[in-house]
């Protein structure tokens, strides 16, 4: 089963994340499949490859708590729901 979690990058008291496609059995520095996006708490700035997210959602992919917030905040729920009822 592929999760869509964080994998923490940066430094000591600087944690910048990295939104990551990855198996449920990986530790969280672990391999991933596919990075999707990144997250820095501290700036507050979020970037997402969208597509790529819809992608592994659709697949059947499971974000974790915080990344379900993530994008959601970011809507990305909403083009999920828009392209099924395309594809219905």
């Amino acid at each position: 089963m592929v999760k869509l979690r964080l994998k923490r990058c940066g430094r000591k008291q600087r944690a910048i994340y990295r939104i990551v496609a990855i198996d449920v059995r990986s530790r969280r520095e672990g391999r991933d499949l596919r990075k999707v996006g990144f997250y820095d708490p501290i700036n507050n700035q979020t970037y997402l490859n969208v597509p790529l997210i819809l992608y592994f959602l659709e697949k059947g992919a499971q974000p974790t708590g915080t990344v379900y917030d993530i994008l959601k905040k970011a809507e990305v729920f909403k083009e999920l729901q828009i392209n099924q009822k395309k594809s219905n």
